[in-house]
C-alpha cells in the first residue's frame, strides 16, 4: 500500500503544479485582466480592462469606459460618417492623419491646448487598415497620454482612443496598447 500512497501524493503535487502554471500562464497573457465589448450590431468588438464601467455620455462618443479607482483614466470611441467609398489610405498617411486630428479635433485654434506627437504608426488586420497615433497633451494643470487607432470600414471612421494622466502612463501603456490593437470588425 505505501506505493498507492506515493502514488496519489505523486499525482496530487502534478495536479497542484499543472493549476499552477495555468493560473501564472492565465495571469501573464496579453490580454488578462481584460473583458470583451460588442456593439449592439455585432459589427465590431473590442477588449477594455476589468474594473472598468461604461458611461452614458449625450452627443459625445458612442462609446465610453472609464477606471472605477481612476476615474481619470478613459476609453472612448467615436464613429463619424465619412464617403462610402473613402479609404484611410486616401485621408493621407498617419503622420498627416495625426496633423489633421490635432488641429482639428484634439487642439484646434484657441483652446490653449499644446500637443506633443510621440508617434504615428500603420498596421493591417484582418483586411483593414489601422493608423495608430500616440501624443501628449500638455494642459495647463497636467499633461495627459493617449493612444488612439482610427480605421474606416462601410463609410464609417472609427476613433478608440485611451487616455490617462502621464504620471500614470508607464503603469498602463501595456494595457493600453492591448484595447488599441483588440479593436476588430465581426462582418
Amino acid at each position: 500500500m505505501p506505493s498507492m500512497i506515493q502514488f496519489i501524493r505523486s499525482a496530487a503535487r502534478l495536479a497542484f503544479v499543472s493549476i499552477l502554471v495555468i493560473l501564472l500562464t492565465a495571469c501573464n497573457s496579453g490580454t488578462g485582466g481584460m473583458e470583451s465589448f460588442q456593439s449592439n450590431d455585432g459589427r465590431y468588438a473590442f477588449l477594455y480592462p476589468t474594473g472598468w464601467t461604461r458611461v452614458a455620455v449625450n452627443n459625445g462618443p458612442e462609446v465610453v469606459f472609464h477606471d472605477l479607482i481612476n476615474s481619470d483614466e478613459t476609453l472612448s470611441l467615436v464613429v463619424s460618417k465619412v464617403e462610402s467609398s473613402i479609404d484611410l489610405e486616401e485621408l493621407g498617411s498617419s503622420d498627416s492623419v495625426v496633423d489633421a486630428l490635432v488641429k482639428n479635433v484634439i487642439a484646434p485654434e484657441g483652446t490653449g491646448r499644446d500637443i506633443e506627437v510621440v508617434q504615428a504608426s500603420s498596421r493591417e488586420n484582418s483586411g483593414h487598415n489601422f493608423y495608430d497615433l500616440e501624443y501628449i497633451v500638455h494642459l495647463d494643470d497636467r499633461d495627459r497620454h493617449e493612444l488612439t487607432t482610427v480605421v474606416i470600414d462601410r463609410g464609417n471612421l472609427y476613433t478608440l482612443a485611451t487616455s490617462t494622466n502621464e504620471i500614470r502612463w508607464k503603469r498602463v501603456k501595456n494595457l493600453f496598447e492591448n484595447v488599441i490593437n483588440s479593436f476588430t470588425f465581426l462582418i
